[in-house]
Order: structure tokens, then C-alpha cells, then sequence
């Protein structure tokens, strides 16, 4: 993500709208300003990246509508964060339709091969080590990606896929600045991206580290999103980009110096032929009164939230100490995670208790294991929403696999009122490592999402590698509605962190009195079902931490966690963008027309 603004020259327009929306007029060169939150009308726009937000709010302009707008958003950030998301990788799309008063949700998830199945990541009946497994052709899944963005428009968007792309094809023509978070992004990937020409062509220009200061350009991507815009959706998944990428994970084109080995995946151009995006009722729980909806599996996100906002409507947390919302923030993620872990994964391949999960009933018997004056113990056994009985447990602990947290979150309001909650992403920084030849993209390891082998001995995993399966994923795009209207959207990249960041940002504007920047800013901390919770610096830097150790959670150092955006409509009509102020170096929030 980037750390610092940048700006492009000859993007005049966006650099005009970005900045007429959030300060005045900047000189020309001047690098347009990142700013955390800008409250205004006409729509909001809300990404980690400025040119990003640009993007949107200059197709928010031009007339487009919240879906038009997030797609033109989505592409830039495929350009200017390119080891978190991209048209190499998938995602999840929320949407709230102010003509319905309804939400939607299109699972752009990737898929394994059909040729896939349990062994997938086994070899001699053993499991790979991790990091063979993510920079391998093994580890693509099928992109979802540009089949959500076609049938996001097709379905809700007022542009074509091709002028929805426009001013990401200049952003990569004319290029951007390079930060200090590029660099060191790159300088993470270094030691694999050498090992693949093309990715060390496009991503270490000269076999160096990218110069901060210096322009980035990718000309390869522009083409390819003018080809997508002039051919349709169809030349990734039936025509000749879609034979590119079969080519390049099929034989994951190393550098044969390196001597580095690059499995090669199994996923063809049938597979690529036969994807398509699904369509699913969202998640919905009632919590305070308020609707929050969220994505369904083959994410556990909106499950996850779900459930742990119904344990913690047994708390009213708006009057307790903040050690003890704290304390009953973690307990409630503990346990919809030792849930989540047990029963979550593709629907269409085991049988998701999603309206259980989300059952008052079994929020009430999980609720009772909370006690004010003691933490649980990790990990924690799942309870059975099927069969839900008070504080009662299902079999034995399944602990949590690994996930990748490089990826991206963008939120979206227009002057009508609908409003878009978009996460999307390629897994972890740098995704696979493997650049598809003259292209432009970097290809997703989305299938590492799977568990290698069964996490518990003897009980059924959910998650494990099966043909045109859907790995389980933590994005949790999120809307929250008050009487049928829309009060706030949200969601984060990070990972499995991402169901605990979307989470404590829904606490703290509900219940605890906080603005939505604030909400987004506040220290966080994530318990997946853990011994340890990890927790930000500024979290551990707490005076409750003492407290709530004395109660028995314990901490470790989590870093930093997620890059929350958001928006908000309030009662005058006004709409507010929200941003981080520092994690991922900040991000940007705009509106179309400021208000002072």
C-alpha cells in the first residue's frame, strides 16, 4: 500500500477532482493531499490510495453511479497497489440499491481447477512447505476479478467496462510515483520476483530496487485493460489473455539460473471458460436495531461478524468499562472464531450451517460462555449451531490455518444513495511472484487459502482443495442500514484479521460513541481463537491492558493491522469518507462537492 501520495501530470483531470474535493487547488507538479476523512455531497469515495480515490470521484462526476465508480476505483488500485490486488486475483462485492432498498452480494472468489482435488498441495503424501506452495503455478486459482466487475455493471452500473477503466489505463500509461511503501514492499518480494523475468523486468527495473521519487509506469497493464474494454470479459476467460495466463501457471516461466522450483498448477483454459461469478443472499444479523449485512460463504466474514455481534448483543457495551468492552470484544471473537473454523467453507461443497451460525438462538448459547471476570481458554471448542445448547461444545478444537493479508478494501456512495463495500485482492504481497508475460498483472495464490491437509485429525475439514472449489476467505465488506436506509459501510484488507478489524470498526461507531474516522483509526487488536491476541502497539500501549491480562487475555505484538476505509450518509444528506490517518501510510477520502 502506499505511504506517500503521488501524483501523475498528465492525469489533470483526476488530479482537479481530487483535489476540488478535498482541498483547494494545488500548483501544478504538487502532489494532491491524502486525507483521512472529507464530508460532502453528491458521493464519497473512500481507498488507501490516492490516485485510487481520484479515479472514482472523477467518474462520480462525470455522472457514473456508486458500482461505476468502484470498478473505475478497483482498476487503479490494480495499477498502484499491485501486490495487493489486481485482475490476476478475486473478491467480494457488497452493494445496497437505493432504487430497491435492497443489498446484494457478487462472490468473485477464485476457483481451483476441476482436475483438483484433496491432494492438491501434497507431494509423496506430505504436505509442501508454504512457501513452495505460494510461488507456484499451484497456488492460482481462477481470477474472479474482471467477471465481477462485468457483472457488477452489467447488473447495477449505468458505464461500460470500458470507460469504467479509463482512467486506470492513464494512470498506467503515464505512471505514478514510488514511495517508500512500494519500495519496501518490493524489497520483501525481492529474492522471488528475481527469479521470473518478467517479474523482474516490470517490478526491478535494471535489477534494482524501484528509486523512491521515481516514475512508475506499466504500460503492459494499460494494454490489457484496453483490450478487456474493447473485447469484453471474454479475452481473460476465452480468449487470448486467458490462454496467457493458462500458459504462465501451467509453466511458471524461472528463470532457469535461479534454481528455484516452480510447481506447475493444473488450472486450463476450460477451467478459465467455466467460471463464473456467484450471486448470494447476503449475511444479516439485527443488532441494536440496526441491519448489517455482509458477504456469505465461501467467506467466513460475514458468518464470522455475524455471529460475534449476537454473542455481544447479550452485553450492553455502550455502558461498560473499557476494559470490560475490551474483554467482551475478544471473548466474542474467540468464539465465532472456534465456530468459524469448524463449519466454513465453499457451499458448494459441504453443508454451511450459515443461518444457524447466525441464529439468535445459538448466539444465545454461545453468549454464555462469556464471563466478565475470567477470559476462555484457547483454543476453544465449537459449539454445533444445528444443535445449539447452552455453553455446550461440538468435538475438538479446530485451530486456524494461514492466510494472506495483502489486500485491498474500497468504499463507494453516490448522489442516489447506493453505496458499494468492495474488498478485493491477490492473497498475500506479491501474490504467486509469477507476472504474466507482456501483460502487466501478477497472478493470485488464492489456493494456499485452503487447508493443506485436515487441521484436526478425524473431523471433517471444510476447507480442504476439491474440483472448482472456492477456498474459504476472511473478507467481510460490510453495510450497515438504519430504518431501510443506508448509516455506514465498511471493511479492511488483513487477512483472517479482517473479520476482527471489521468488527471493532462496527463496535466502535454502534456502541462506544465513535466517529466513523475514529473508529477506523483506534487501536486494534485481533483473537482468532488463539492463546495470544495480537494486538497493534498502540493497543498494548493501553491503560486497560493491565486489566484485562489480570482477566487472563494475553497479548503479543500483532504489528500493524488491516487499512479500514468507509462511508457514511448522514441525516442532511451529506455523505462522509473515511480513511486510515497512518496505517498503510494513510489513506484517501474524498467527496464529490466539499462541505466547509
Amino acid at each position: 500500500m502506499r505511504a506517500l501520495v503521488r501524483f501523475v501530470p498528465t492525469l489533470a483531470l483526476s488530479t482537479a477532482l481530487i483535489c476540488s474535493a478535498v482541498a483547494p487547488a494545488q500548483a501544478e507538479g504538487a502532489a494532491p493531499p491524502k486525507t483521512p476523512e472529507a464530508v460532502g455531497y453528491g458521493g464519497a469515495v473512500a481507498s488507501v490510495d490516492a490516485d485510487a480515490t481520484a479515479a472514482g470521484i472523477e467518474v462520480l462526476r462525470r455522472g457514473g453511479n456508486a458500482v461505476d465508480a468502484a470498478v473505475a476505483t478497483a482498476a487503479a488500485l490494480g495499477v498502484t497497489e499491485p501486490y495487493s490486488t489486481g485482475i490476476g486475483g478475486g473478491g467480494y462485492f457488497v452493494y445496497y440499491d437505493a432504487h430497491t432498498g435492497r443489498v446484494s452480494t457478487i462472490d468473485g472468489r477464485e476457483t481451483a481447477s476441476r482436475s483438483a482435488d484433496s491432494s492438491l498441495f501434497l507431494e509423496n503424501g506430505k504436505p509442501l512447505a508454504f512457501a513452495d506452495a505460494v510461488t507456484s503455478g499451484l497456488s492460482v486459482g481462477v481470477p474472479g476479478t474482471a467477471a465481477t466487475w462485468q457483472r457488477a455493471l452489467d447488473l447495477w452500473g449505468s458505464r461500460s467496462l470500458a470507460e469504467a477503466l479509463k482512467p486506470a489505463e492513464r494512470i498506467a500509461d503515464h505512471g505514478f510515483l514510488v514511495d517508500q511503501t512500494f519500495q519496501d514492499q518490493t524489497a520483501l518480494n525481492q529474492d522471488r520476483f528475481k527469479d521470473f523475468p518478467d517479474t523482474r523486468k516490470l517490478f526491478l527495473p535494471g535489477g534494482r530496487l524501484p528509486v523512491i521519487g521515481s516514475t512508475f509506469r506499466n504500460p503492459d497493464l494499460a494494454a490489457t485493460y484496453r483490450e478487456l474494454g474493447r473485447e469484453g470479459v471474454d479475452a481473460l476467460y476465452r480468449g487470448d489473455l486467458g490462454a496467457d495466463i493458462v500458459k504462465t501457471l501451467q509453466h511458471p516461466p524461472v528463470d532457469p539460473a535461479s534454481g528455484r522450483t516452480a510447481r506447475p498448477g493444473k488450472v486450463d483454459a476450460a477451467d478459465l471458460a467455466a467460471y463464473r461469478v456467484d450471486r448470494r443472499q447476503p449475511t444479516h444479523v439485527d443488532y441494536r436495531g440496526y441491519d448489517v449485512y455482509g458477504i456469505a460463504p465461501s467467506s467466513s466474514g460475514g458468518t464470522t461478524v455475524g455471529e460475534a455481534l449476537g454473542i455481544l448483543s447479550h452485553s450492553d457495551l455502550a455502558s461498560l468499562s473499557s476494559t470490560q468492552y475490551y474483554h467482551r470484544f475478544l471473548e466474542a471473537s474467540r468464539i465465532a472464531f472456534a465456530d468459524r473454523n469448524r463449519w466454513v467453507g465453499d457451499p458448494g461443497f459441504s453443508d454451511v450451517p450459515t443461518r444457524q451460525l447466525l441464529s439468535p438462538q445459538f448466539a444465545a448459547a454461545r453468549a454464555c460462555l462469556v464471563s466478565p471476570d475470567h477470559a476462555l481458554t484457547s483454543p476453544l471448542a465449537p459449539g454445533d449451531p444445528r444443535h445449539p445448547a447452552a455453553c455446550a461444545s461440538s468435538g475438538p478444537a479446530v485451530p486456524e490455518t494461514y492466510e494472506g493479508q495483502s489486500t485491498s478494501h474500497l468504499t463507494v456512495a453516490d448522489r442516489w444513495g447506493n453505496v458499494v463495500s468492495y474488498t478485493l485482492t491477490i492473497e498475500q504481497t506479491g501474490g504467486s511472484g509469477i507476472t504474466v508475460p507482456g501483460r502487466g498483472f501478477l497472478l493470485n495464490n488464492e489456493l494456499t487459502d485452503f487447508s493443506f491437509t485436515p487441521v484436526t485429525p478425524g473431523v471433517p475439514d471444510p476447507n480442504l482443495p476439491g474440483p472448482a472449489k472456492r477456498p474459504r476467505s476472511s473478507i467481510s465488506p460490510t453495510i450497515v442500514l438504519r430504518d431501510g436506509k443506508p448509516f455506514f459501510a465498511t471493511g479492511s484488507p488483513g487477512g483472517a484479521t479482517i473479520i476482527t478489524t471489521a468488527l471493532q470498526v462496527l463496535l466502535g461507531r454502534i456502541d462506544r460513541g465513535l466517529t466513523l474516522e475514529q473508529a477506523i483509526a483506534a487501536p486494534r487488536a485481533s483473537q482468532r481463537n488463539t492463546a495470544l491476541t495480537y494486538a497493534e502497539p498502540a493497543f498494548l500501549a493501553l491503560p486497560e491492558r493491565t486489566a484485562l491480562e489480570a482477566l487472563g487475555q494475553s497479548f503479543t505484538d500483532g504489528g500493524e493491522i488491516g487499512a479500514a476505509t468507509g462511508v457514511e450518509r448522514l441525516p442532511d444528506g451529506r455523505w462522509i469518507a473515511a480513511a486510515e490517518p497512518v496505517r498503510r501510510g494513510g489513506g484517501a477520502a474524498a467527496v464529490v462537492r466539499p462541505s466547509h
